[in-house]
């Protein structure tokens, strides 16, 4: 609902202030970490923001921490679909989509209005393989590697690590792209599936806040919807 047209989500948040319902979407950006919560809370007590960046696909984490040129970003996308990190579609992720729809979302909280479709998502997937069958696309991974590796060792000879992150600005821009960060940001220090999401504010400006922590798995998730559960008890007048 968090991505769907802008005529249905109007509509949506209409009638939970006509009716009095409550639609609560933490896990929809950050798995269980609290993003969405962060946000609203800077909004609605004033703050400006001027930016918003972030880590926000744990496959997509855990592929470019992982990746050091040594081993073929093919060899590390079959790794992580066989530990369950990626789609069974692994072009699902590569796509760079999901990170779309989910910076379409802090797009939106900050009031923007904003078509998933409207935005430049950068994907990973050659267009020779976007739509063959998955089985030929998992036998040509490595058509993939020329161009990561290509990425990667401009990024190491400035001394950055690559990160696929989405963006927001104060103006409504959003996108998602491969970019490349120095030692200190903190996209450059994730690892594992880690989510890193920062916020620069009128408040946080010079030094942005930052939210980092899983970014994938069923109990990181699963405790950020049962905190959802607990928020709405509490809003009907439920002792927590």
């Amino acid at each position: 609902a968090g991505t769907a047209p802008m005529s249905y989500y109007n509509r949506l948040f209409d009638t939970c202030l006509r009716t009095g319902r409550r639609f609560l979407y933490e896990t929809t950006v950050g798995a269980g970490l609290p993003v969405i919560g962060t946000l609203k809370d800077l909004v609605q007590t004033g703050d400006r923001v001027h930016r918003i960046e972030g880590i926000v696909s744990g496959t997509l984490a855990w592929l470019f921490a992982s990746y050091n040129g040594t081993i073929p970003f093919s060899a590390l996308i079959r790794q992580a679909k066989e530990m369950g990190y990626t789609e069974p579609d692994p072009r699902d992720d590569l796509s760079g989509t999901d990170v779309g729809r989910k910076t379409v979302i802090l797009a939106r909280e900050l009031g923007f209005e904003v078509e998933v479709e409207d935005i430049p998502i950068e994907s990973l997937v050659p267009k020779s393989l976007e739509n063959c069958s998955l089985e030929q696309f998992m036998n040509r991974l490595e058509e993939l590697d020329e161009s990561i590796e290509s990425a990667y060792n401009q990024a190491k000879e400035r001394g950055e690590k690559l990160r696929y992150v989405g963006m927001v600005t104060e103006d409504g821009s959003c996108k998602a792209v491969l970019s490349s960060f120095g030692p200190e940001h903190p996209f450059a220090q994730a690892s594992g599936t880690d989510n890193v999401i920062c916020f620069t504010t009128d408040r946080y400006f010079d030094q942005p806040l930052v939210i980092k922590g899983p970014g994938a798995g069923r109990e990181v998730t699963a405790g950020g919807v049962f905190s959802d559960i607990l928020r709405l008890a509490a809003y009907l007048g439920a002792r927590i």
